[in-house]
């Protein structure tokens, strides 16, 4: 029978034993190009080769060790593998062999012989290698942390297409870390990643154009963007796309489709997904109203300590929607929120103190909490706290605290708090008026600026 193809020359060469010859059958093995592919066949062929010191045999031998194909998985076989074929001045076996070292696989972790190969390899121009060389001496992992060295071996390896180091190079550039901050650059090399499926640099890009910092904002292109790497099941991408389907920033509003991508990151763990997407189910808004799966998503957000989401459960037990009714359960999701900081749930906590909701009537514990609420900015806590001060319920009664909290509610126009402010103002001298407007500055001042104090 002639031999019509490489394969079944090989097969039938006198030089079966030669290494070039085996790590070709391997190869048509392994491809199943003239042969039944084979990967079992393709490791034996490889092994030979690899036993006569074909470098080449020995790298693709360590990959097979590693990933378990054609041979049990074993990292300290595919380690033995690399090693030879590294000491033969293999690229790829020095990086890999780089590898095994850094994260101890197969060898014992050791980050100085983690350097030692990745920089055999990466001054063969191996990128990969150049990639991984410039994180450890980002990181100080094996050498001395040297910024500029780190710069110097992502850019080699960003020149040569690597998306990692690309990723590396633009992110430096926006933040300006060890190279002047420079938009275009970052632009150039993020997008260069990008294109090439980089998950962090489309996420960069994505952001870079929803914030308007470094680039003209383009909501269509931040879309554009987040689109690309939600698509891929990336979670916090999915979260923005469907906040931007929800507000209809870049992309036509539609509660459906902002639903539809709030869900594919919730069901990923995303918190901030699972608290929109109980939101929506809450309000009836893109999905059918149903307060059970609300309570549901709220729940899981609220278990990984989501602050909003464990509010808005304690809003569910307090009035019994989708819940049974539980003021206890109620106090107990609002105190974790605003232990939290969350100025919503300490103005429900404060309003549970003051009125002995299943927890003792407790004033002087509520004025602590509306108070912590009305430095927020909560107008509904500066009423209240308003009130006690003009009530002496929980604090000496005093109408300049009283007049210096109202005048700041008032900002938000509600009769009630305008009532409360007018009748305050029959109540006190023009002096007093004066004073409480400028302890209102100071207090408004503070709010501004994020910084708390005994008023």
């Amino acid at each position: 029978m002639p031999f019509n193809n490489l394969a079944n020359r090989l097969l039938g060469s006198r030089n079966m034993g030669d290494a070039d010859t085996q790590y070709n059958l391997g190869l048509k093995y392994l491809r199943g190009e003239g042969v039944p592919q084979d990967s079992s066949e393709a490791v034996s062929r490889f092994r030979r080769a690899a036993e006569q010191g074909h470098a080449e045999a020995q790298y693709s031998l360590g990959l097979y060790y590693a990933v378990g194909e054609g041979v049990p998985e074993d990292a300290s076989e595919a380690a033995k593998w690399y090693r030879r074929a590294a000491k033969q001045g293999h690229a790829e076996a020095q990086c890999m062999l780089g590898m095994e070292y850094a994260l101890g696989g197969g060898v014992p972790e050791d980050p100085n012989k983690a350097v030692k190969w990745y920089r055999r390899a990466a001054e063969q121009g191996h990128a990969e290698a150049q990639y991984q060389l410039g994180e450890m001496y980002e990181d100080g992992r094996g050498v001395p942390e040297d910024a500029s060295e780190a710069l110097k071996w992502y850019r080699l390896a960003a020149e040569q297409g690597n998306a990692y180091a690309q990723q590396h190079l633009g992110w430096k550039y926006k933040h300006g870390y060890g190279v002047p901050e420079d938009p275009n650059e970052a632009l150039r090399w993020l997008g260069s990643a990008a294109e090439q499926g980089n998950h962090g640099a489309q996420l960069d890009l994505g952001r870079m154009y929803n914030d308007g910092e470094d680039l003209p904002d383009d909501p269509r292109e931040a879309a554009a963007w987040y689109s690309r790497i939600a698509e891929q099941g990336h979670a916090y991408a999915q979260w923005h796309l469907g906040l931007m389907y929800d507000t209809g920033e870049g992309v036509p509003e539609d509660p459906s489709e902002a639903a539809k991508w709030y869900r594919l990151a919730a069901e990923q763990g995303h918190t901030d997904a699972q608290w929109y997407l109980g939101w929506m189910y809450e309000s009836g808004n893109g999905v059918p109203e149903d307060p059970r799966e609300a309570a549901k998503w709220y729940r899981l957000a609220a278990e990984q300590e989501h602050v909003r989401a464990r509010c808005s459960l304690g809003l569910m037990y307090e009035s019994g929607n989708g819940v049974p009714e539980d003021p206890s359960e109620a106090v107990r999701w609002y105190r974790l929120a605003a232990e939290q900081g969350d100025a919503l749930a300490q103005w429900c906590l404060g309003l549970m103190y003051e009125n002995g909701n299943s927890v003792p009537e407790d004033p002087g514990e509520a004025m602590k909490w509306y108070r912590l609420s009305a430095e927020q900015g909560s107008a509904n806590a500066q009423y209240l706290l308003s009130l006690m001060y003009k009530n002496g319920k929980g604090v000496p009664q005093n109408y300049i605290k009283a007049y210096a909290w109202i005048n700041l509610a008032v900002i938000d126009g509600d009769s009630d708090y305008i009532e409360l402010k007018d009748e305050l103002r029959e109540m006190m001298s023009p002096s007093q008026i004066s004073e409480a407007q400028k302890l209102s500055t100071k207090i408004f001042n503070r709010i501004e600026h994020h910084t708390r104090g005994e008023v």
